[in-house]
């Protein structure tokens, strides 16, 4: 046991004593909670269990779609005459099964799939034959990038979490395998040590891999050759510390986004007979990605965390704009040769597909809810510590005031909180509560620069910026919950610990919170790039001054804390959860832990989801809403 930790002992999930540990400490917040989750069940059933699509992706035979709807996750095909189609159901797979992602054929002939028990990122790869529902192939494991070289062989990526890879690399690392007739041969990244990540697709022609490969969030090198000839990728654009990515090969040249400029905002550059073009300069507002389809580039930027289109000819000449209202976020960007298809979210707007084709944008499918009508959208900017701009979303009832809040934020790993659909949160807008965004820096919401300066020893920005939102409303005093997921539970674990008296509750969900250990737990070695290395006498003092698990402090008054996670997260460890619950259960704080034993980072079936969606709300409303602090 390490010296100074003496919950070390609540690391070994597998444990009888860790087990029944959490058996009573969920048995302690039934009692706290009562009746009030199956209240209000039936009301976040009303928003959470009506259809809604996750992934999008085009084919010649139409359109493959991966939905969550009435209790499981399926894989549908909407034809080009628009009949819909059930390919897959995670019913059929098992119990609590989740879907993750779908790739096909640009013929549409074969369908892959990855699916998990438990929310976990480990699982499965499976091809099957869309029509005739055969299996073809699965594999175990955590597999993504699946990239198709004809109908019967294609590339992954694997993530290996335990053990070695092939070439004798301690994970956890990135490996691209070639499948074919039921084996897997490793043809990329020999020697490529941990925290590299790999990600691989094709061109469209079907000619050339493109990839990248990167360390952490920071930076990456684009990578290309015959996609038929691993032997022929090389590095083809990306000498320095910043981000370089492939957008695509046509007309012999291949087009790239990179983020060389100050602000890290991005730009579209084109390689051609080993001479380098520029073709779009940075624009006002960051790049967040880009695709080429009917010979037209299609640039998805930015505009204050929202989503907005800009479209070129592959010259670089200007065509126009598409913008998108209310204010919401795109996705799941998928593209043939003439046509490109994407998803569209808002806070209110479970999703939209659209098709772009011959410079005609058509609405695909669209799920809507009835209380849209009532809500509004609206937008805010206040100053941090330091004078910089934080933006933020307000979503609430039209003519409700600040009375309660609900505040929620991220702040890291280059992930911007843009615009989504929360079903959980529904309820409270209906009861007059108001939902607030935090875009805070270590995001992509203004680029690399305010990424970079939300990461490593910059990370206090992050929580200084939040307490900047939380004073905002504060000062009108509203009565204030704060929630955070992942990276966003140490946000909200840093403002727990250092200024307590911002929270009337907090809401910290699979959270990252000893940060003296991550890099042992799990896969946590990937995130030192991101945060820092603990073994690293400099970087460890910084961590350590903001690691919420070190900075409980006894006599401090704690607001009421659920912390919650999943037995089936293998990717953020559950004993960050466990063991900053147990100091402060120690110091008699108002703490409650909530640990589903079927969940996981990559969540839970639909069933599960919803209980938990369930006690996280009842939790607010018991010290929020109900007053009963």
């Amino acid at each position: 046991m390490s010296i100074g930790d003496p919950y070390e002992w609540l690391e070994d999930i597998e444990s009888d004593n860790v087990i029944k540990w959490v058996d009573s400490e969920n048995e302690r917040l039934r009692r706290l909670l009562g009746d009030l989750p199956s209240k209000l069940k039936e009301r976040i059933k009303k928003y959470y269990m009506i259809s809604h699509v996750s992934i999008v992706k085009v084919s010649e035979n139409g359109y493959y779609t991966l939905v969550r709807e009435s209790g499981s996750y399926r894989v549908k095909l909407i034809t080009r005459d628009g009949e819909i189609k059930t390919m897959v159901d995670s019913r059929n797979l098992g119990r609590d099964v989740i879907i993750s992602n779908i790739y096909t054929t640009v013929r549409g002939d074969k369908l892959a799939f990855t699916y998990s028990i438990g929310g976990s990122d480990v699982g499965f790869l499976r091809v099957i034959d869309p029509i005739s529902g055969e299996i073809i192939d699965e594999l175990k494991g955590c597999m993504y990038s699946i990239t198709w070289i004809d109908s019967n062989k294609f590339y992954y990526v694997e993530s290996f979490r335990k053990g070695y890879t092939p070439d004798g690399v301690k994970a956890p690392a990135y490996r691209v395998f070639l499948r074919d007739s039921g084996r897997s041969e490793m043809v990329f990244g020999d020697g490529l040590p941990t925290a590299y990540h790999i990600s691989l697709f094709s061109s469209i022609d079907g000619s050339k891999a493109l990839l990248t490969v990167g360390y952490g969030w920071s930076w990456c090198d684009a990578y290309a050759g015959d996609i038929r000839d691993p032997s022929s990728w090389r590095k083809i654009y990306g000498e320095s510390r910043y981000i370089s990515q492939p957008i695509d090969y046509i007309n012999n040249a291949y087009y790239l986004a990179v983020y060389d400029d100050k602000r890290g905002f991005g730009r579209i550059i084109k390689i051609y007979n080993e001479s380098i073009h520029e073709v779009i300069p940075p624009w006002s507002y960051p790049l967040r990605s880009a695709i080429i389809s009917f010979n037209m580039l299609i640039l998805h930027y930015l505009v204050n965390a929202s989503s907005k289109l800009r479209l070129y000819n592959l010259n670089g000449e200007y065509i126009r704009d598409i913008e998108f209202k209310p204010t919401g976020t795109l996705s799941s960007f998928s593209r043939i040769k003439d046509e490109a298809v994407f998803r569209y979210e808002s806070f209110y707007i479970p999703f939209r597909l659209y098709r772009l084709k011959d410079d005609k944008l058509e609405v695909i499918s669209e799920e809507s809810i009835d209380i849209a009508g009532q809500l509004e959208i609206k937008e805010n900017w206040v100053k941090s510590y330091d004078n910089t701009p934080i933006h933020m979303f307000i979503i609430k009832k039209r003519d409700v005031g600040f009375d309660r809040i609900l505040a929620y934020g991220y702040g890291g790993f280059s992930i911007g909180i843009t615009p989504r659909y929360y079903p959980f949160v529904i309820p409270f807008l209906e009861d007059d509560g108001v939902l607030v965004i935090a875009n805070i820096r270590g995001g992509d919401e203004y680029g690399e620069e305010w990424h970079k300066a939300g990461m490593r020893e910059n990370k206090q920005n992050v929580f200084e910026d939040f307490k900047a939102v939380l004073r905002y409303f504060r000062a009108m005093n509203a009565r204030i919950a704060a929630m955070g997921a992942s990276n966003g539970g140490l946000l909200i674990g840093a403002v727990l610990t250092q200024n307590p008296e911002l929270l009337d509750c907090a809401i910290i969900g699979y959270p990252v919170l000893d940060m003296l250990k991550f890099h042992k737990l799990y896969i946590g070695r990937m995130w030192v790039p991101e945060y820092g290395d603990p073994d690293n006498p400099k970087d460890r003092e910084f961590l350590l001054k903001y690691s919420p698990y070190h900075n409980i402090k006894p006599g401090v008054k704690y607001p009421p804390t659920l912390v919650y996670t999943g037995l089936h997260d293998d990717r953020v460890h559950p004993s960050h959860a466990f063991k900053f619950v147990a100091k402060l259960r120690d110091l008699n704080a108002p703490v409650y832990l909530r640990t589903e034993k079927m969940s996981g980072h990559l969540g839970a079936s639909p069933d599960v989801k919803l209980n938990e969606y369930a006690d996280i709300l009842a939790f607010i409303y018991k010290h929020i809403v109900y007053d009963q602090a």
